[in-house]
């Protein structure tokens, strides 16, 4: 190489690096609509989310499963129970987990007296 390409090719470098150096840095401010914040918000309260419950009894007549719901209730108030129709049966269901491992939690100390209880997922919640 010639002494004049190295110092045409020395210039360049030098300016490549002088650019990439001296990048251009910014601040960038959205601004929006506080509805979009609402909506957020109000997503996040529909969201669809795998919800667990459990199945403490079952029985064709509505009383015996209203009576064993009270019975849940006075052993373990602190799940919701709530009796469901499900063609041809009434059920006994227990709780609205959120996760598979809150309702197994839930599912330890309710097999205890509930010996054929089961952790389910609803195919719709019934509420």
């Amino acid at each position: 190489m010639t002494f004049k390409t190295k110092y045409i090719s020395f210039v360049i470098l030098l300016l490549t690096i002088s650019l990439t150096a001296n990048a251009q840095q910014g601040e960038v401010n959205v601004t929006q609509d506080s509805d979009i914040d609402k909506l957020l918000e109000f997503k996040k309260d529909i969201k669809t989310s795998k919800v667990y419950r459990i199945q403490v009894y079952q029985s064709v007549d509505p009383d015996k499963a209203q009576r064993e719901k009270a019975n849940f209730l006075n052993s373990y108030g602190e799940w919701p129970a709530e009796v469901v129709w499900n063609t041809p049966n009434y059920k006994v269901w227990v709780g609205n987990f959120s996760t598979r491992l809150e309702a197994d939690r839930a599912w330890v100390k309710i097999k205890k007296k509930y010996m054929s209880a089961i952790v389910f997922q609803p195919k719709s919640d019934k509420k």
